[in-house]
């Protein structure tokens, strides 16, 4: 088989599919672990967080290193070029390329030996830096190359790419934080790079040459090196020079798996600051922030950052942002600087210094001083969303990455910020600006429009900011690598004769160009649009949607579907593994089809005509999806607004359509429906949990786990309503299909609590039949359907929300649909004021109360634990602070909130009888745990049904609805 990746990495393959098929052939005979070659797969890994997109020729993810050492072997045998890839989050195209990727993010995770006392560590390239910070912690250690991506960038990807970080400034680049790596050559050999007497004796050799380059041009390097900090272009040269204390790892780091595949890496560690203290300055002007970056860091912080008016109003606008923005902004100012002092001893007197350095430069009363831990860490989280919050712009015109990470020596960064700008307005577009002012490297990015005039202003503004960063002595590429879009910038920033000397280096390693070729040496043009994501003939399919897409339409061409997935900058925020609710089934499975990343990707992909004209009703699609849980944590956590949930409706919408319905769908689609005549046969249907047997048959006859109980039915559970018919003022209960069917208990505490409060209740009531909110019908995508049950609601409650009524409800997944789904399903006259009307019960009562209008006499529960789970939507509009508040209500009740993402159960998710591993894995990623750690007398509080039923299930604990919890504290 002949096989050999041209120079330029835009040229066609030649590699033929009985090629292929002999290839995966012999990789899934050898290679433990998984490998994937099929469209779906290989679209999902054509792409990374910067512009371009590359369809590999597959992907391998290895289960060991020896299987990553064969799959590198297979293909160096084969002659096919090799990508080693981390979390894919690369911004300048690293991660992309026409290659067999190796993924080593899923299993090549592990933390090795530690040696504490000399603070160093050994770990796998899969690493993610929060884990092993996670994990260092106890200890009083952390890796200090903060990332703003830590909670997805491993450190395989992080030494390739040379990463930095926030607080540079004190403990340097990665490249100052690797002791040795261990790697794989492409000719099969294993060497040890470190300091040149500790490499392994095989590299001697190798060793010698590359000193004999270093040597060659010392004179040249230091001529036409840059001398800041951040850089990071080509290969460190520099850094390698024979007669120096240096560390031949160094050249590995930051070289984008162009030399080497890195097996494993010994890091240096550093001790966690006892204290920090933060100034946030705030300037009335762009420009004087830049000018004051200089005298702030003979301060000696730790970081000094940089958050622009741009990245402020959007953070703003976003929901989990914003209370932390407005909590330490004061004014509106057109920048902020956001300054750490950190040591052994108490740091508030540098606050006062930075306070009096302000007013020397003519800024006085400038300086917030932030001394609560937690708010710190609020705001620092703020600005590692930076880059992620200014892709949250919606239409064509995005920040593009290309010249973001030009370092200049700090005396130069406000004259060279505002030549910068002017070519900007020259060129008709505006830059976001944001991150370090400490060492001069600001992240900017022009707005441009990639499907359009894109490619031309890039070319034309990367020209001259090149030459500004030449005449000030900088470095181009300052903090994210080269990849495709800077690896042409290395010759006019180093000469010629150095960029020939990185091509000798290369050779050294890589004599067959097949370590992730087109990267750095001998690279493409970075304006080259057959690279690019939105590339020639991008054009979306033509299809009718379900729902309204029309925000995210905002050129008006009709394609509003494929702009929301275009939201997706491939950050990889979805990839987090120890916080928040996203992304539930990736924290299970790992995998990348699984990830919300990963079915934007292939939405975007199928939309776009990449996959085929079928591929979005398809059943690859299908199985890309299939996890999606519908949680909506990405609504609320992703930066850049990917909202799964609604676009997993829309793809089912589709899909259905094409497909049909299976009797298992169909029977839990219309149960709202059926259940009035269903219910008359409760005590049949309640037998299933209690004749042996009859579980399994019941999964083999419907697919419904036999692992699972079934919710108890009620034949009359209105029987049990004592309806509140008196008090001054009114609300409206809306009693959903489930707690009206499975659960009436909880819709009568509801009305106890009620009436207790002096609130006169109505329940709302549909002329027919009881009232659905639809959402059934939304998970099997029948959106016509969900409409029916949609207006026969509103109908029922237009009325209620005229006379400004509180509706209320108690499933958060019932109630939110009117102020989510429900607003992109009927127009605005359809939907009257009902939706900002509708309220989850605890968010109604906490309202009430922060209002001083709730009068709940409540005895003391003193000694009585309440741990609170929150449901996923109740998490993703931000509510569970009201839960928490109205339980606290309760004189002497300890609140926790358990720290979890979905419990699994997600509807129906977790009753399907192939997603029930899945389903319990999630639950026991963190909620199950911490429920059985539960004392036996403390309460377990979840508004959610599915979620009750889960910890049920699971744990064989009772968990309650807050509207129970509230009656027990009643008075007798």
């Amino acid at each position: 088989m002949q096989f050999r990746l041209p120079v330029s990495a835009a040229a066609p393959i030649r590699f033929t599919p009985t090629a292929t098929s002999a290839l995966v052939k012999r990789l899934r005979k050898e290679v433990e672990g998984d490998v994937y070659f099929d469209a779906f797969s290989r679209g999902r890994y054509s792409t990374d967080a910067s512009i371009y997109q590359i369809e590999p020729i597959g992907v391998v993810v290895p289960r060991t290193e020896e299987a990553a050492r064969i799959a590198l072997q297979i293909a160096v045998e084969e002659d096919i070029p090799i990508l080693p890839r981390g979390a894919g989050s690369s911004q300048c195209g690293q991660s992309v390329g026409r290659a067999l990727i190796i993924d080593h993010s899923k299993h090549l995770a592990q933390i090795g030996e530690l040696d504490a006392e000399g603070e160093q560590i050994t770990v796998q390239p899969g690493v993610v830096l929060d884990q092993l910070n996670a994990a260092l912690r106890p200890r009083g250690l952390w890796f200090p190359v903060d990332v703003s991506t830590s909670a997805q960038a491993t450190l395989g990807g992080m030494a390739g790419n040379n990463s930095c970080g926030s607080r540079s400034i004190r403990y340097g680049n990665m490249v100052h934080n690797v002791l040795g790596i261990d790697a794989w050559l492409a000719g099969g050999t294993r060497m040890h790079f470190a300091a040149p007497q500790a490499c392994s004796a095989n590299a001697k050799s190798l060793v010698e040459r590359i000193h004999t380059v270093a040597q060659r041009e010392a004179t040249e390097i230091a001529q036409r090196w840059p001398k800041v900090l951040r850089r990071v272009q080509g290969y460190n040269l520099d850094m390698v020079l024979p007669g120096t204390e240096h560390n031949l790892a160094h050249l590995l780091v930051g070289s984008e798996g162009t030399l080497a595949y890195s097996e494993r890496l010994k890091l240096k560690l550093a001790r966690i600051p006892a204290q920090k203290a933060l100034g946030v300055i705030h300037f009335p002007a762009f420009y004087r922030a830049m000018e004051c970056a200089q005298h702030i860091v003979k301060l000696g912080p730790d970081a000094v950052e940089l958050v622009d008016r741009t990245m402020i109003d959007l953070a703003r606008g976003n929901a989990s942002f914003r209370p932390i923005v407005d909590r330490f902004l004061v004014g509106d100012p057109e920048a902020i600087l956001l300054v750490e002092f950190a040591g052994e001893t108490d740091p508030s007197r540098k606050l006062e210094e930075l306070a009096e350095l302000m007013a020397d430069l003519s800024l006085p009363n400038s300086v917030v001083q932030i001394t609560d831990l937690a708010l710190q860490r609020e705001i620092w989280e703020v600005r590692k969303a930076g880059l992620n919050i200014m892709m949250s712009m919606k239409g064509d015109g995005k920040p593009v990455s290309f010249i973001e990470d030009c370092a200049v020596p700090l005396e130069h960064l406000a004259e060279y910020t505002r030549q910068l700008t002017e070519i900007f307005h020259k060129h008709g577009t505006r830059g976001t600006w944001y991150a370090h002012a400490s060492v001069g490297t600001l992240h900017v990015r022009p707005v441009l429009n990639m499907k359009g005039d894109g490619a031309l202003k890039m070319r034309a503004i990367a020209e001259e900011a090149c030459e500004l960063v030449k005449r000030y002595k900088g470095a181009f590429s300052g903090e994210h690598g080269d990849g495709l879009v800077r690896s042409e910038w290395i010759e006019p920033i180093i000469g010629q004769r150095l960029a020939a000397a990185l091509g000798e280096i290369k050779a050294i390693f890589d004599p067959r160009n097949l370590m992730n070729p087109g990267k750095i040496v001998k690279p493409s043009k970075m304006d080259d649009r057959s690279l690019f994501r939105a590339g020639p003939g991008y054009q979306p399919q033509a299809i009718r949607t379900a729902l309204d897409w029309s925000a995210w339409d905002v050129h008006g061409r009709g394609d509003g579907l494929l702009a929301a997935t275009e939201m997706c900058n491939n950050n990889g925020h979805c990839r987090k593994f120890d916080a928040g609710t996203m992304c539930p089934s990736y924290r299970v499975t790992q995998e990348e089809q699984h990830l919300t990343r990963g079915r934007a990707n292939s939405l975007r992909l199928a939309l776009s005509g990449r996959l085929g004209s079928d591929a979005l009703a398809s059943p690859a699609m299908h199985e890309a999806m299939s996890l999606c849980v519908g949680c909506k944590g990405c609504k609320r956590e992703c930066p850049t607004g990917v909202d799964m949930a609604r676009m997993k409706i829309e793809f089912m919408h589709h899909y259905t359509r094409r497909h049909g319905l299976s009797a298992r769908q169909k029977m839990i689609a219309y149960l709202p429906r059926n259940a009035p005549a269903w219910s008359k046969f409760s005590a049949l249907l309640n037998l299933r949990d209690r004749i042996p047997g009859a579980a399994a048959l019941s999964e083999a006859l419907t697919g419904i786990s036999g692992r699972r109980s079934l919710p108890v039915w009620h034949a009359d559970p209105e029987a049990q309503w004592q309806v509140p018919a008196r008090g001054e003022r009114e609300v409206v209960l809306f009693a959903d299909t489930f707690n009206r069917w499975f659960e009436p208990e909880n819709v009568s505490a509801a009305l106890n609590v009620l009436g207790a409060a002096g609130y006169r209740a109505h329940l709302a009531r549909g002329a027919d039949r009881p009232l659905c909110c639809g959402r059934t019908f939304l998970a099997a995508g029948l959106v016509d359907e969900a409409r029916v049950e949609a207006k026969r609601l509103l109908a029922a409650l237009r009325a209620y929300a005229q006379r400004g009524v509180p509706i209320v409800g108690l499933e958060p997944s019932c109630l939110l649909t009117l102020r989510d789904e429900y607003t992109v399903m009927l127009d605005k006259t359809e939907l009257g004021d009902v939706p900002e009307h509708a309220l989850l019960f605890e968010e109604f009562l906490a309202r009430e109360h922060s209002a001083g209008s709730l009068n709940l006499p409540l005895r003391s529960m003193e000694g009585k634990t309440a741990h609170v789970h929150g449901h996923c939507h109740q998490k993703a509009f931000g509510l569970m602070d009201g839960v928490e508040r109205v339980l606290k209500m309760i004189p002497g009740l300890k609140v926790e909130q358990i720290p979890s993402s979905c419990c699994g159960m997600a509807g129906d998710f977790g009753y399907r009888a192939e997603h029930y591993d899945v389903s319990m894995k999630m639950a026991e990623a963190s909620l199950l745990p911490r429920v059985r750690q539960a004392a036996a007398a403390d309460w377990i509080v979840a508004s959610g049904t599915s979620c009750r039923h889960q910890i049920k299930d699971g744990a064989k604990r009772e968990a309650v609805h807050a509207a129970r919890m509230l009656q027990a504290a009643l008075p007798e």
